[in-house]
Parts: C-alpha cells; structure tokens; sequence
C-alpha cells in the first residue's frame, strides 16, 4: 500500500476550504490530526490549540494566530503566512518547506529540531526562542530578528543573513556555504573554530576584531574585515 493511502487513514483530510476557529475547534478535538490542502485560514485565531503532527499544504495562513498552539510534529508545505503569529507555540520537530512566513512572530517559540528549508522569513521575529538543533536551509532570513540563536556545529547553507539582528548568536564550529551575513549585526556573536569562507561578509561593522579569533576566513574577506577598520590593504 503506497503511503499516501496510508496517510489518508491515520489523517483527516480536507481540501479548498475556508475554516474558521469553531471548525478547527471541533478537529483539533478528534482523534486523528487533520491534513489541510489549500484551506484559508487567513486572520483566523487558532490560539491554544492541540494540532500535533498536523500537515498544512499550500495554505493560505495570513495573519493566524498561533499563539501558544501545541504544533509538534506539524507539516508546513508550501503555505503563505505573512504577518502570522506564533508566539510561546510548540514546534519541535516541525517541518517547514517552500513556506513564506515573511515579518511572522516565532517570540517565545519552541523550535527544537524544527526544520526550515526554502523558506521566506524576511523581517521574522525569532527572539528567544528555544532552538536546540534547529535547521536552516536554502533560507531567507533578511532583517530577521535572531538575538542569541545557537547555531552551534551548523551546517548553514544558502542562508540570507542580510540585516538580520544576529547579536550574540553562537556560530562556534559552524561551517557557511553561499551565506550572506552582509549588514548583519553581528555584536557579540562567538565565530570560533567557524568558516566563514562561504560567506559575504560585506558592510559588517566591524566593532571587535577579537570575535572573529580563530575563525577561518579567505584572503579577500580579510581584506573586507581591515577594510572596515580604515586600513589599506596593498
């Protein structure tokens, strides 16, 4: 049996409808989680609710309000959230993939081994989230808000850090490959035993010279790094 079929038994299924608060009030009361398959949820309140392991499928979730929603194990594929709001929710283990949740509120959020991958979160609000094991991948994250993220050990891939708050995030041991950090605030930020290598570095203001020790670092960014301090580099 393909596992289609068997994902259609173990969840409820709904396709091209608009949803409002009591409706999802009734499903997230059922036994099994729900697959929902191009629904609108636009401005709809879903604050609060059980919706473990549910999927989301090129939904319209605009300005939803997530708040404090138990969502482990959720799927978001392909969904436009702008504007939604998913403050103090529950996302361990949630996967994310081809969604833009451009200026979304993730404040308060648990992230651990959630998964983002060829997403948009431009402007997205990420402070002080719990973020163990988090995954970032193919993402734009531009003028995000990120203070104090741990990206530990990462592997950050095509990652657009232009803009974004990235004060005293943890990129020890972390490797960057086609990353943009260009404009980012990185103050505070710990880059040891890090390769920056894969990264543009462009327009960092460069306040601590001492934060990047024993990062690895190519010949022209070292140059872009001198530049920043007034020195010529012939």
């Amino acid at each position: 049996m393909n596992d289609d079929a068997t994902s259609n038994r173990s969840h409820n299924l709904l396709e091209d409808q608009a949803l409002d608060r009591a409706q999802l009030e009734t499903l997230a009361a059922g036994e099994k989680p729900c697959t929902l398959v191009r629904c609108d949820l636009e401005k709809v309140a879903l604050s609060r609710l059980d919706l473990g392991n549910w999927t989301f499928d090129n939904c319209i979730l605009r300005r939803a309000a997530f708040i404090g929603a138990k969502m482990e194990g959720s799927q978001w594929l392909g969904c436009r959230g702008g504007f939604a709001d998913f403050t103090g929710s529950d996302l361990r283990e949630a996967r994310f993939e081809g969604c833009d949740f451009n200026n979304s509120n993730f404040r308060g959020a648990t992230l651990s081994s959630a998964s983002f991958e060829r997403c948009k979160l431009t402007g997205a609000n990420l402070t002080e989230t719990k973020s163990m094991h988090a995954v970032f991948e193919e993402t734009i994250l531009a003028d995000a808000r990120l203070p104090g993220f741990a990206f530990r050990k990462a592997q950050l891939k095509q990652l657009d850090f232009q803009m974004a708050d990235l004060r005293k995030c943890d990129f020890r041991q972390s490797v960057f490959e086609e990353c943009s950090l260009r404009d980012a605030n990185l103050a505070g930020c710990r880059f040891e035993g890090a390769d920056l290598r894969g990264a543009d570095l462009g327009g960092i203001q460069l306040v601590d010279a001492r934060q990047f020790k024993g990062a690895t670092i190519s010949r022209d960014q070292a140059g872009q790094l001198l530049a920043e301090l007034g020195l010529n580099v012939r």
